[in-house]
């Protein structure tokens, strides 16, 4: 006897006592889950098709391990444009063995295929973050205005000063015209 089950956006083939990896279904090590979304089974022979699913079947396994997959490359490319980007992925993951496969559930108890995974003891909650206090707002005092200096020449240094502008000499009286 063999089915065909979805799980995680895949298609796995399956037999009792299989071993296979699937994406991560949120339940400890150690706990059952059940998969009722089974597209096939065969049975000595008889075959049901789903459309989309087989009405009233599952397949029950037990979660040996979650673990972190392979890691994966991500690279992008913009030839001629200096344009590189690199990314590395590792999927989580959940070793579950088969243990049986129900062709029609509603002959099976519900206690043993909804057993519930063992329970685990709640996460901590992270503190709260610290508000800082509340800093008055202080504005800056009204600043002189400066005279503007000239920028430096485009043929000298920086590093330059010039001397202090002179005062300009009083003006001088000007000539009588004759007429």
């Amino acid at each position: 006897m063999y089915a065909v089950i979805n799980t995680g956006g895949k298609q796995y083939r399956v037999k009792e006592g299989d071993v296979l990896d699937v994406e991560k279904l949120g339940v400890e090590q150690g706990g059952t889950v059940v998969f009722d979304r089974i597209l096939l089974i065969e049975d000595e022979g008889k075959v049901l098709v789903g459309t989309p699913a087989v009405a009233g079947a599952a397949v029950k396994a037990e979660v040996v391990a979650n673990f972190k997959g392979d890691k994966v490359l991500i690279f992008k490319k913009k030839r001629r444009k200096q344009y590189r980007r690199t990314k590395g992925h590792r999927q989580q993951l959940a070793k579950v063995r088969i243990v049986k496969i129900y062709p029609d559930a509603t002959l099976v108890p519900s206690e043993e295929l909804h057993a519930a995974p063992p329970a685990a003891p709640p996460a901590p909650k992270p503190p709260a973050p610290k508000q800082p206090a509340a800093r008055p707002v202080l504005k800056p005092a009204p600043a002189e205005k400066k005279a503007k200096k000239p920028a430096a020449a485009a043929g000298k240094a920086a590093t330059k000063t010039k001397s202090p502008v002179k005062p300009k000499p009083a003006a001088k009286p000007k000539k009588a015209v004759k007429e």
